[in-house]
């Protein structure tokens, strides 16, 4: 998953404290989800896709750094921003580094379906292959790595029962 390469900060996956992340269940109209497409820089066959987000800078809010993050890796800044859908604890290899995230998941809508990624950072630009709405059924069916884990199923109750009341915690992920 592509992370911000702005090495040397606190949480920034390189010991310490977790870096905390904000990520974004972007919805269209039709209920469907944007994903970006992520790889490896060094071994392009290895990819997957992922909700937009990133870490939090400076003094911003987990919201502040969710409008950011959607609007720097989309384009998209007509959001209707909601709750906190799941929250989880992940580690992954990346870059030659390992990343070590607390990151929450929020819900936002929008009825804007265009994208313009130009505020990606030189790590992104080096990571990620382009963005896609996916519908419920073509996650469900989809063969590739998507990040979280269980994303297919844990849409398709979003989508069938609504926002959980509370957020809820997701089983850590090590890769």
């Amino acid at each position: 998953m592509p992370a911000e390469d702005r090495p040397g900060t606190a949480g920034d996956g390189r010991g310490g404290s977790l870096r905390r992340v904000a990520r974004v269940v972007l919805l269209d109209p039709e209920d469907r989800i944007l994903l970006m497409h992520g790889y490896e820089p060094d071994d392009p066959g290895r990819r997957w896709w992922f909700t937009p987000g990133g870490g939090l800078e400076g003094g911003e809010s987990r919201e502040e750094a969710a409008l950011r993050e959607l609007a720097e890796e989309t384009g998209i800044t007509e959001v209707e921003l909601g709750p906190v859908l799941w929250r989880r604890i992940c580690s992954f290899p990346f870059d030659g580094r390992r990343w070590e995230q607390d990151e929450w998941y929020f819900l936002a809508r929008t009825t804007r379906t265009d994208v313009a990624p130009t505020g990606l950072t030189d790590l992104e630009r080096r990571s990620v292959a382009g963005l896609r709405w996916w519908t419920s059924a073509e996650l469900s069916a989809a063969r590739e790595t998507v990040y979280p884990n269980r994303l297919a199923e844990l849409l398709r109750t979003l989508l069938d029962d609504g926002p959980p009341d509370t957020p809820v915690d997701l089983a850590s992920e090590h890769v």
